[in-house]
């Protein structure tokens, strides 16, 4: 018998979409170490299974989504590992509520899907925030530990200057004490080569903490 699943979830005032546990990367620092929950203990996001079209339909219509400030496409695993879920359940979105849509990814989309997948966010996604993690190749793949290996961290880049063609808003973020200030200052400048937006977002192993946000 399947069990009720932790489709959607809050982080403050936006609605979390929380599609699939499968992700390529085994991060350091990755709260899924730590947890089975993010924020709150009656909302586990392991899932014993990958909701179907139907199942995050209902669950967005069971909720009053002109109460949030958008939606976010991030659980505890990486969205773009179910990439056709993601892609229907924006579209539904779109359709039927003007909340602003964002994806938390590591950016490894293309390399998962065997294609460029940047194209299909167009008209879709507001903004897409990308886990840069560091400007150093060597310690990203010592900290993010990608299956992808050394494709990773160039694959990674160029997904998120592709996305500035299709997506409004294009974020790439590190985690706060994770990395030398001298590396965030790298971390900067290598954004505005890109030209997409740097934040440094705050880091808590704890779960139920609400200073971290997301992705």
């Amino acid at each position: 018998m399947q069990k009720a699943e932790t489709i959607l979830y809050q982080v403050k005032s936006g609605i979390y979409v929380n599609l699939t546990n499968r992700c390529p990367c085994a991060c350091t620092f990755c709260i899924r170490n730590n947890a089975d929950h993010v924020y709150t203990e009656k909302a586990p996001l392991w899932l014993d299974h990958e909701p179907s079209f139907e199942e995050v339909k209902a669950a967005i219509l069971a909720e009053n989504m002109d109460s949030y400030s958008e939606a976010v496409f991030c659980g505890f695993g990486e969205p773009t590992e179910a990439l056709d879920m993601l892609l229907q359940t924006a579209q539904f979105l779109k359709a039927h509520y003007r909340l602003p849509l964002r994806l938390n990814t590591n950016g490894l989309g293309s390399l998962i899907n065997g294609k460029p997948i940047a194209p299909l966010f167009q008209g879709l996604l507001d903004t897409v925030s990308i886990s840069l993690n560091t400007s150093d190749e060597e310690r990203y793949l010592k900290t993010v530990r990608p299956s992808f290996g050394k494709a990773a961290y160039p694959a990674m880049l160029a997904f998120a200057k592709e996305c500035t063609a299709y997506v409004p808003h294009v974020v790439m973020t590190t985690v706060h004490t994770t990395i030398p200030e001298e590396d965030e200052q790298r971390c900067a400048e290598l954004c505005r080569e890109l030209g997409v937006t740097y934040r440094i977002r705050e880091y808590s192993a704890a779960p139920d903490d609400s200073s971290r946000e997301g992705k």
